[in-house]
């Protein structure tokens, strides 16, 4: 076994942390190695970092370029040999939006404004402005600003649209200047952007009397909460704009709960402000998920059905994190919610087993989720969900699993 292979035992987190003290040289050759597992290559790389072997710079460079290799062992090599300039010419000819391997795009554009290259500024606009919220955009632009100043780096960015304004926002508010009016942008994620960049309150409260629009006055008021934390203000604001909130035909108060306050905490900057406000505006529900998941074994076990134990939802896919908990009866399955006691089966499996776990868990006091409410779009509420930051179905918010 190579000496690397037995200081990175699979499932440690620090495996760069533990390799720094090997050899670089050696780490760079297990690295260009395509003997060796992928992700003991990668660690190698960024161990490495500050201190590449400049006679193997060529080669791994070489990876770099190279379709066949590993993606993650070509965005490592970027990010390690980002400000190098001999790799230039090649990342100005890769077409950064149409590259499809894993995040490789983003990390080209990157390392071109790491390098200089001001050509890239408009491109790393974009990036940093899109639905990703790409921190590679941000870096690139940084680098930019840094080389050739906030001035020099607007004028090639100079165009009115919501990626400009947002970098504009940021080197305004970067030099000192108040960035409040901002809160009334049109495009959420600006307004959203401002919000976050404000820091006086009593500057904030001047301007609400003059905001043109609800929507501005709402980003205005999660603003001043961030802030202060004065939930009372908060509250005396949302009831002078007569609590406005997004309309969601079909979802009760008591659902509505629940995913507002699980979600809205972590929803994208596209969202709509009235769901942050009510957020702060509104008491979050109670959640007692052990028993919940004990009286509902206890339901189905009394109905005859030999539940077996209760499942979550990360164990299932034994992965990721979710809001259930999944129970298996005779070849049926049941799903139980971690946001209340709202239970689901198979939307197109109507069965003997089926009906009789719905009986018995509607006795027990769960709510059953239905086809028809499952499908309830909540709508203006974007949420990541496997690639994609859109607004989702009240079933898969309610038993929502990500990898």
């Amino acid at each position: 076994m190579h000496p690397i292979t037995s200081s990175v035992p699979p499932g440690v987190r620090s495996e760069a942390e533990l390799l720094r003290g090997e050899d670089a040289e050696e780490l760079a050759l297990f690295a260009l190695d395509r003997g060796n597992a992928w992700w003991r290559r990668r660690y190698c790389v960024l161990a490495i970092e500050g201190r590449v072997p400049e006679h193997l710079v060529d080669d791994l460079i070489a990876r770099i370029r190279d379709p066949e290799e590993t993606g993650e062992i070509r965005l490592a090599l970027l990010e390690v040999l980002a400000e190098r300039r001999e790799l230039l010419d090649w990342l100005r000819g890769q077409d950064w939006q149409n590259e499809k391997r894993y995040r490789l795009g983003p990390a080209i554009l990157r390392a071109r404004g790491l390098l200089g290259d001001l050509t890239a500024a408009r491109d790393l606009v974009t990036l940093a402005g899109g639905s990703w919220e790409s921190t590679a955009g941000e870096d690139g632009l940084d680098a930019l600003v840094e080389r050739y100043g906030r001035a020099a780096v607007l004028a090639e960015t100079e165009e009115d649209r919501p990626e400009y304004r947002r970098f504009a926002l940021r080197m305004r508010h970067r030099s000192g200047q108040d960035v409040t009016a901002a809160l009334a942008d049109p495009d959420r994620r600006v307004a959203h952007l401002a919000s976050t960049l404000v820091t006086d309150p009593d500057r904030i409260r001047a301007w609400i009397p003059g905001a043109p629009t609800t929507e501005s006055v709402l980003w205005a008021t999660w603003a001043l909460h961030r802030l202060t934390g004065d939930g009372a203000e908060t509250l005396a604001l949302d009831e002078r704009l007569g609590r406005p909130r997004v309309e969601v035909p079909g979802l009760d108060e008591e659902l509505r709960r629940a995913v507002v306050h699980q979600y809205v905490p972590r929803c994208h900057p596209m969202s709509d402000p009235r769901w942050r406000v009510e957020a702060l505006c509104t008491a979050p529900p109670q959640h007692d998920v052990d028993a919940w998941l004990d009286r509902a074994t206890a339901a189905l076990t009394s109905a005859g059905l030999q539940p077996t134990a209760p499942v979550s939802a990360h164990d299932h896919h034994q992965q990721g994190h979710g809001t259930y908990h999944s129970i298996d009866f005779a070849g049926v399955w049941v799903t139980l919610s971690t946001l209340g006691p709202y239970a689901v089966g198979p939307y197109r499996r109507d069965s003997p087993e089926v009906r009789a776990a719905r009986r018995a868990l509607e006795s027990a006091g769960f709510r059953w989720i239905d086809e028809a409410a499952g499908s309830l779009l909540v709508t203006d509420l974007h949420l990541y969900y496997f690639g994609e930051r859109e607004p989702l179905t009240l079933g898969t918010l309610l038993f929502y699993w990500q990898d």
